[in-house]
């Protein structure tokens, strides 16, 4: 609290606020000291209300609020940026974002890469993960199983029935992550190559 400059925005500082998971900007608002204080003390976000004149906490009304994940400071220590899980749409207007943005799932994958590659490192216990458990029995194992789940998608795309596609879908591109963080890469690399191949307009 100290360390925030209150000064140049006579009290108040722009908070930006952003999807934990996906990293999608979803408002800014504006934070005073007591604002802040009431935010890390409830782990719902507060902003002070410049048409109001007071303090409100995001969805009061709606029930849509925004629960408190980090808060970091800038480099000129008058900016917030601040990490949360929404609890539903966060613009008064019903969309996910103030931009009118959809806050897709997609940059979920992020978190998801960084969860297993936590698990990969980790020691022996008696509450071991399922992924953790995958990469002590070793590469064979783990790639097997991309090839397990593989064959399941495939089968149950020729069905119909959409949600046991999904599913297969969910867990062929999961094993799939486990894979590329047995061997050494994470999926930024993957995405890399698809990037390098992308060619606009085609």
């Amino acid at each position: 609290m100290e360390e925030i400059d209150f000064t140049k925005g006579n009290g108040l500082v722009p908070a930006i606020i952003q999807d934990s998971f996906t990293h999608k900007v979803l408002m800014l608002g504006y934070m005073n000291k007591e604002a802040l204080e009431k935010t890390q003390s409830t782990g719902l976000v507060t902003f002070y209300s410049r048409s109001k004149k007071r303090l409100w906490t995001k969805g009061e009304e709606s029930g849509n609020v925004l629960k408190l994940e980090a808060i970091q400071l800038d480099c000129d220590a008058d900016t917030l940026l601040v990490s949360v899980r929404p609890e539903g749409p966060v613009c008064h207007k019903g969309t996910d974002t103030c931009w009118g943005e959809a806050n897709d799932g997609i940059g979920f994958l992020n978190h998801l890469d960084a969860v297993i590659k936590a698990r990969k490192s980790e020691g022996e216990s008696d509450q071991k993960s399922y992924v953790a458990s995958l990469f002590e029995k070793g590469m064979n194992k783990i790639a097997q199983k991309v090839g397990e789940e593989a064959v399941e998608t495939v089968i149950e795309a020729m069905d119909d029935q959409d949600d046991l596609f999904l599913n297969e879908s969910a867990d062929l591109l999961f094993h799939l992550m486990v894979l590329v963080q047995a061997k050494g890469f994470s999926l930024t690399d993957v995405v890399s190559i698809l990037e390098s191949r992308h060619k606009p307009g085609r």
